[in-house]
């Protein structure tokens, strides 16, 4: 299979099974996503939005959030991964935002990753997410499931596999493809115990190929 085909593969099974992913994270505004992913960062979704509603009935925008103290804000994040730096990182993100961007949120890479906390990867969920553009954010799932698949070859860093990734999805498609490989990667293709039997596209993926022969 050619990775055109492989890529058109991956394309029709998840628009037909998938045609609605979305991230996980709760929110109802780019303020919340941008706290939330800000907090996500190397920490479930789950954690995340048994966490936020609390921050967010507390600091309901950026201008609350930036007069917020360290010691009033750590607490409501204690159970976050890293909460020490999030806590500071939420902060400086929010004064940043109140100073720098009218308390809006911007909706450009170069803009976002100024932002505390914030780096490549958040900036592409944040402006894939609420503008749909097409911005490919590489976490560890997307970067294991996209080799494994074999819609990467050889990409040693996100932002590798982020440029091939771009390549060979249409532009359209970029925003949800996104969210079809972490989603896969989350419930299916698991980093030690991939559930290969309930795979539906082992048809098209290089790992299945070589541990088991069928394709």
């Amino acid at each position: 299979m050619t990775k055109k085909d492989r890529y058109q593969f991956v394309i029709d099974y998840f628009s037909e099974h998938a045609p609605d992913a979305e991230t996980e994270l709760l929110y109802d505004n780019p303020y919340q996503l941008l706290v939330a992913v800000i907090l996500s960062a190397q920490c479930t979704d789950k954690r995340v939005n048994l966490t936020t509603p609390a921050i967010f009935e507390q600091y309901p925008d950026a201008e609350s959030l930036s007069q917020a103290s360290f010691e009033a804000l750590f607490p409501l994040i204690r159970s976050i991964s890293y909460p020490n730096n999030k806590t500071k990182h939420l902060i400086g993100m929010a004064n940043m935002l109140v100073h720098d961007f009218n308390s809006e949120v911007p909706l450009t890479v170069p803009e976002l990753i100024r932002l505390p906390g914030v780096g490549r990867k958040t900036a592409n969920v944040i402006t894939s997410v609420i503008d749909n553009q097409p911005n490919m954010a590489v976490d560890t799932h997307v970067f294991r499931v996209s080799a494994r698949i074999g819609l990467t070859t050889n990409a040693k860093t996100p932002l590798q596999a982020e440029l091939q990734l771009i390549k060979h999805f249409p532009k359209a498609l970029i925003h949800k493809a996104h969210h079809w490989l972490i989603l896969h990667g989350r419930y299916i293709c698991l980093a030690r115990t991939p559930k290969c039997e309930q795979c539906g596209i082992t048809q098209a993926c290089k790992y299945y190929a070589q541990h088991f022969g069928k394709n």
